[in-house]
């Protein structure tokens, strides 16, 4: 239990309402946000209501989702243009699913970056065209450009193989895969925009 004093500071940042403000302009329910985060969807809805202010850790798992950083919680409005340099070295790498049956991993090109219009990840893809993977979705809009290799995607019942060179652009509304169309390794660069 937090004493009032704590309870008050804590309120000022708005975590909650920040919190409901990102959800919703991914328009993601709690129960879908659960499923990203590993959290209850009980226990979203208390950290958005202002019941429960979340641990760090918590918090992160959420931040990560949105592709923003643990500051966008804390921070007042910005005085500055966004600017987020992300070295090589620095970036996690995350796979897919976290039960490890991921068909590919990815690494968030502009982590730091808070309020982000779009969000760009460096993807390698590692199911092969054929195997068994499951289709997502998501809000907005996606381009991929392929780096190497040969990557299969399908965008509900149509199947483009793009080349190393090639890109394509869809509504990411549609259920879609992604896999390799050949032996060799396949990586891209995927943006999307909410």
């Amino acid at each position: 239990m937090l004493s009032g004093t704590l309870s008050e500071g804590l309120a000022r940042y708005g975590i909650g309402e920040k919190l409901r403000r990102l959800r919703l302009r991914k328009k993601m329910g709690l129960v879908e946000l659960g499923r990203h985060t590993g959290l209850s969807p009980a226990l979203l809805s208390k950290i958005e209501r202002g019941r429960l202010y979340p641990t760090l850790p918590t918090l992160l798992r959420i931040a990560l989702v949105f592709s923003v950083g643990l500051e966008y919680f804390f921070a007042g409005p910005r005085e500055r243009p966004t600017v987020a340099v992300v070295r090589k070295k620095d970036r996690l790498r995350f796979p897919e699913r976290p039960d490890g049956q991921s068909a590919y991993a990815f690494e968030c090109l502009d982590y730091p970056a808070t309020e982000r219009r779009m969000n760009a990840y460096y993807v390698e893809v590692s199911a092969r065209a054929g195997d068994e993977t499951t289709p997502h979705q998501h809000p907005g809009a996606e381009t991929i450009y392929v780096l190497r290799g040969k990557l299969a995607l399908r965008v509900e019942d149509d199947e483009h193989v793009l080349a190393a060179g090639d890109s394509v652009y869809f509504d990411s509304g549609a259920p879609h895969t992604y896999a390799r169309a050949s032996a060799a390794p396949c990586a891209a660069i995927v943006v999307t925009t909410p």
